[in-house]
């Protein structure tokens, strides 16, 4: 479980940053693509994926976000059954990823099947976008945050704790996304 205020290695100590509480590495329980780290909350459905993508060099910036929202309902088999709610830049002067040449937030809804059901779940999903071009690289950052679970979902199913544990909030993922930081650029190859 991640410390509240310490600093977690990502991806073998090339980046690091302050996780939220009661994150539990989803790569001590089944294997993760290299280019991503995924931690779940040890009590609800949330949980937050750090990937390292290949840089969209086609797409502006202002559209850099919503094409990876789009990739992401895709890959979630949630075509259609996504929205955007809201895409904004992200200050620099809050963030100590200091490589990025900027940083995008945006906020959605996607309808999503866990584990190939057939029951969907609503998900709101806030997304931040950090483009780092002189690394060809795109770094996305997702807190998926269920809304509403489908009583027919596994997540339905025996999902209470014996100690309830506070959900994450946005305040937490914005400290994630704050404390972002580079340590070791030759992870870009």
């Amino acid at each position: 479980m991640a410390q509240d205020s310490q600093p977690h290695p990502l991806f073998a100590g090339a980046f690091s940053a302050v996780l939220p509480p009661f994150s539990q590495d989803v790569s001590e329980l089944r294997e993760i693509p290299d280019n991503q780290e995924v931690f779940a909350h040890n009590a609800t459905d949330q949980s937050i994926i750090v990937e390292l993508l290949e840089y969209q060099e086609g797409v502006s910036d202002s559209d850099a976000a919503r094409y990876h929202f789009e990739d992401v309902a895709s890959s979630n088999d949630a075509e259609g059954q996504s929205e955007v709610l809201s895409v904004e830049p992200l200050p620099l002067a809050q963030l100590t990823l200091t490589a990025c040449t900027n940083a995008w937030v945006l906020t959605g809804h996607q309808l999503v099947a866990k584990f190939n059901e057939e029951a969907r779940n609503a998900v709101t999903i806030h997304m931040a976008l950090f483009r780092l071009p002189q690394h060809s690289t795109d770094m996305l950052v997702t807190f998926n945050d269920p809304a509403a679970i489908n009583p027919s979902s596994s997540s339905a199913v025996g999902g209470a704790s014996l100690a309830p544990l506070s959900p994450w909030t946005l305040a937490d993922f914005n400290r994630l996304l704050c404390t972002l930081q580079l340590h070791n650029p030759s992870i870009f190859g």
